[in-house]
């Protein structure tokens, strides 16, 4: 017979402060993975309609009035767009730099400094995606 084990309610929003930074790397690991393939399922459907450009000619595709063409034009010109694009970056930029640190602890390396690793990881991010905040947004309220 199997010994049961009181793991406390889902709802109790308190176990939540006792979680370590290895705990909450695990959880950022996860939710910016999912992210990242709810993304590559949108990114093929937004794709997928705009598509039937390839059947159309060359002169129609160079003048950039195909229906490819004009799908990511309207896209790109609406300020959400551009802001969800910053938090694709943010979380792409921190699925890479947790794996990477990952990576190393699984090699052995920095196995006393996880904790660390893991905050520069978030301030990298962080950086990053400040850094980049005008590459994204230029020309979209020009």
């Amino acid at each position: 017979m199997s010994q049961s084990y009181d793991r406390g309610l889902v709802e109790d929003f308190g176990r939540w402060r006792e979680f370590s930074a290895g705990m909450w790397a695990w959880v950022f690991h996860k939710f910016t993975g999912w992210v990242l393939v709810g993304y590559l399922f949108t990114h093929i459907a937004v794709l997928s309609t705009a598509i039937s450009a390839a059947g159309q000619a060359q002169s129609t595709i160079a003048s950039e009035s195909d229906v490819y063409t004009m799908v990511i034009q309207n896209l790109e010109s609406l300020l959400v767009v551009r802001i969800l694009e910053v938090g694709l970056l943010a979380v792409a930029v921190f699925h890479i730099l947790n794996g990477c640190r990952l990576l190393l602890v699984d090699l052995g390396i920095g196995l006393d400094s996880q904790d660390k690793s893991f905050y520069a990881s978030l301030v990298l991010t962080g950086a990053i995606v400040v850094a980049s905040v005008p590459t994204f947004l230029a020309g979209v309220f020009g």
